[in-house]
């Protein structure tokens, strides 16, 4: 299995006072970019983080060969 990095951000914050949210760029060691892609839950304590359980699941499916 690689050696891998995982990148995420947390900020909880009201639903109401929430306009956008952008990709983050990522800087590699070999000059190029990358983006990571930010995603949004929002609902109860429980809900998000029912949430995100299954988000964090999903991606490693998405990777099944690292």
């Amino acid at each position: 299995m690689a050696d891998l990095a995982l990148i995420y951000g947390l900020r909880l914050l009201p639903v109401e006072e929430l306009e956008a949210v952008e990709a983050a760029i990522v800087k590699l060691k070999n000059g190029k970019k990358g983006h990571v892609t930010m995603h949004l839950l929002h609902g109860d304590q429980r809900t998000i983080k029912n949430q995100l359980a299954q988000s964090i699941e999903a991606f490693f499916d998405f990777y099944p060969e690292i």
